[in-house]
This record gives structure tokens, C-alpha cells and sequence, in this order.
């Protein structure tokens, strides 16, 4: 038997069932070796909005052993349209403390560490490449530091461009496999995300940020990403600066929090978005992961990528 962290050992009776139950359905799926695999298997997701809280538990829910979880926000009221951690009564908590504590219900076996930190980029490094003592608020956290963790995959579903560039260029240095979610605001067609290199994106104003940002530092492919090809939507704004009374509509970006056409005062509530579009975009990168991880292993996966 093997448990759900990927070690040999016998079945453990939780309350009237067996834990091994737990991921019966899996073994059907991927064999008792490709659950053995996602057990040992320790997966980095950073960013645990609408996108990452899905991804993450879909993660937990397939039998992943051990996570690593960073995000610097509190939970907001504004969240409870479209992430799993978010309740009126959970605002104001951590999101790694709860998303912790959902993959610990899920499978009490798993090893979670829950880091609430805010993943800085390279700028802060010397002429030797290394960041100075001192000069990282303790708030955050390098990209380098997370990359090399040890970490079997990496999961980017932040919404910050320079933090998503660091983690590529970490993640291509050092050889660890990322997959990286690009803009699912302002949009309403969940069926429109596609699995691709980076370069090969297009319509999504984020992945375009991202292109730009990887360019100038030499890189132009390799990173595979969850982008959708519809055009993100008009957003709808009070006129007054509230949610209530007359409406109109402005062109923002889907991903930046950049408003297209010049109204900044729209970019303070970040895009429009809904239940059913960032969650789809969750359970797609964790279907990239744990396939990938299952083909890495020489077992049956399928690539998700396009072409």
C-alpha cells in the first residue's frame, strides 16, 4: 500500500473510513505508481486568487503530497464571487492560513508549508548576483528562493507582470517545470482558455506584458501558459466612484489592472470578474501539472499543450 505521500505503508483509519479511500478513484485513473508519483511530487503554487485557490485544490483532490503556498493578501469581501477561501466571515484572513488549512481537510497526509509573502523580483540583486542583507522587506520573498526550494513544478497564478518574469527566468535557469495563468478578467467564456508556449499568445493584454518582459532578458519561449482568446470585456463602473447608482463602461485590461483608455480611476477595483471563468483557469494548470509530472515519470499523461 502505498499512502498518500507517497511513501510504503499501511492503510490509516480516519473516523470510520480508510484514508486510503480518499484517492481510490485516482488509482483506478493513474495506477498505483502515478499516485506514488503526485504523493512524492512537491508543487509550488504562487498566488492564490480566483485562479490559484482552484488550482490548488484540484491539486490537493489529485493527490499531491506536499505544497508550498504564497500569497501576501488577506482575504476581501470582493473575493467571495469567484474564490474558494472566500466567505463575509473569512475576510480579513490570510489566504494561505485557509487554503492551508482546505488541503489538510482534503488530506490530512499532505505537508503544507503556507508562506503569506509577496514574491519580489531580481532588482534588488548586486553586481555578484546576489541579494544584499537587509535589503528584502521581510514581507517578501525572492523569486530565486522559491524556484529553488526544492520544487518538482511551479504553479505562477499571480496577477503582478515583474513577479511572473522573475519566476520564468528562475524557473528556466535552475530547470524546474512552470506553468503560468495569464489574464481571466473581464471575461465571460470559460471554453476560451488555451495551453501554449508564451509565444504563442495573443488577445490577452497580460501575456503580451509578460512576452515583453521575458524579451528583455533574452528570453522569447519555453514557458508554457493558460491564456484565454477572448477579448476581455468592457468593465462597468459607477459614475460616482461606487458600485451603486448609474453605470458606465471602460476598455481595462484583463490582467494588468491598466486601464486601456485612460480612466486610472477605474483600475482602483481591478477588473470584472466572475465564478465560473478564473476557477476554469485553476483546474486547467492543475491538470498541466499533474499530467506533466505523470509524463516526466515515463507514465500514461496527456500534453494539454496546443499543437
Amino acid at each position: 500500500m502505498v499512502s498518500a505521500n507517497g511513501t510504503a505503508g499501511s492503510s490509516v483509519f480516519c473516523g470510520s473510513f480508510d484514508m486510503a479511500d480518499i484517492f481510490s478513484r485516482t488509482r483506478r485513473l493513474i495506477g498505483e505508481e502515478g499516485l506514488a508519483v503526485l504523493g512524492r511530487s512537491r508543487v509550488v503554487i504562487v498566488g492564490l486568487g480566483g485562479v490559484g485557490s482552484f488550482a490548488t485544490e484540484a491539486l490537493a483532490r489529485a493527490g499531491i503530497g506536499h505544497f508550498v503556498l504564497v500569497d501576501f493578501d488577506d482575504v476581501d469581501v470582493t473575493n467571495v464571487n469567484r474564490q474558494l477561501h472566500a466567505f463575509p466571515d473569512t475576510a480579513g484572513i490570510p489566504k494561505v492560513e485557509l487554503m492551508r488549512d482546505r488541503v489538510l481537510r482534503i488530506n490530512p497526509g499532505a505537508r503544507v508549508v503556507a508562506l503569506k509573502k509577496f514574491v519580489s523580483g531580481d532588482a534588488r540583486k548586486d553586481t555578484t548576483g546576489e541579494i544584499p542583507a537587509g535589503k528584502i522587506p521581510s514581507e517578501e520573498i525572492p523569486a530565486e528562493e522559491i524556484v529553488a526550494g526544492p520544487c518538482d513544478y511551479l504553479v505562477d497564478a499571480c496577477d503582478t507582470v515583474a513577479t511572473k518574469v522573475a519566476l520564468a527566468a528562475c524557473c528556466a535557469r535552475l530547470g524546474v517545470p512552470i506553468v503560468s495563468s495569464m489574464g481571466a478578467g473581464n471575461r465571460l467564456d470559460p471554453t476560451r482558455f488555451r495551453v501554449a508556449d508564451i509565444s504563442r499568445t495573443h488577445t490577452c493584454p497580460l501575456a503580451r506584458a509578460v512576452r515583453q518582459g521575458l524579451r528583455r532578458i533574452g528570453i522569447t519561449s519555453g514557458l508554457t501558459v493558460v491564456f484565454s482568446d477572448e477579448k476581455p470585456r468592457k468593465a462597468y463602473i459607477g459614475v460616482n466612484g461606487g458600485e451603486g447608482g448609474e453605470d458606465r463602461q471602460i476598455h481595462e485590461d484583463g490582467g494588468l489592472g491598466e486601464c486601456l483608455d485612460g480612466h486610472a480611476h477605474a483600475t482602483t477595483r481591478g477588473p470584472g470578474s466572475i465564478s465560473f471563468v478564473p476557477s476554469v483557469a485553476g483546474l486547467i494548470l492543475a491538470g498541466v501539472v499533474v499530467n506533466d509530472l505523470l509524463r516526466s515519470h515515463g507514465l500514461e499523461g496527456v500534453d494539454l499543450r496546443d499543437g
